[in-house]
């Protein structure tokens, strides 16, 4: 039987053992996030996108990585401080994990096989700027920077992944949610 989304057992960022079947019958927005990025700030429209939406069945689900410019140094705890008292976070968030390379999270995996490529929006500069700094290494279909963003169904299934520079209120994504919430 192959994995689904609600297979995976992860610790809350406060050490909490959970599995993500706690979300089953939701549509979810996971995200690889940091607290040193220049894409930080999209923590105010995640939470943002959590408050207006939680109530009709959307959670998003924070993962915070360092594999990106270690723009996320902090501890566990610190990374729950930064985000309760810089951008008032009340959205799940989980332990620090990795997210692309060898020591590869099993979520994550399961995710980039499953959605190998992410929504860009045609005249993004992410990406041409990290190729040009020469920071898009390791295979095509890895996660790319900090804040890529994977929808899925109420039903587990990948619905969609958004490139890192895509904000978190930008029509595209809220249409998409706002799809996913529709259905039944």
């Amino acid at each position: 039987m192959s994995q689904t989304i609600y297979d995976f057992k992860i610790n809350k960022i406060d050490g909490t053992n959970t599995d993500l079947g706690e979300y089953k019958g939701k549509a979810l927005l996971l995200v690889n996030v940091a607290s040193q990025c220049g894409l930080t700030p999209q923590y105010d429209g995640l939470e943002k996108l959590y408050t207006e939406y939680k109530d009709k069945g959307l959670v998003v689900l924070g993962f915070p990585a360092n594999e990106f410019g270690s723009q996320e140094p902090g501890s566990n705890e610190e990374i729950k401080e930064f985000c309760r008292l810089n951008y008032g976070v009340n959205f799940p968030m989980f332990e620090k994990i990795v997210v692309k390379g060898k020591d590869q999270h099993p979520l994550y995996h399961h995710l980039i096989t499953n959605q190998p490529e992410a929504v860009m929006k045609p005249d993004s500069k992410l990406i041409p700027l990290l190729k040009e700094k020469g920071l898009l290494t390791g295979n095509a279909n890895d996660i790319k920077w900090n804040f890529e963003k994977f929808l899925i169904s109420k039903t587990g299934e990948i619905v969609q992944r958004f490139s890192p520079d895509i904000d978190p209120m930008d029509p595209m994504i809220l249409k998409a949610v706002e799809s996913e919430l529709e259905r039944a």
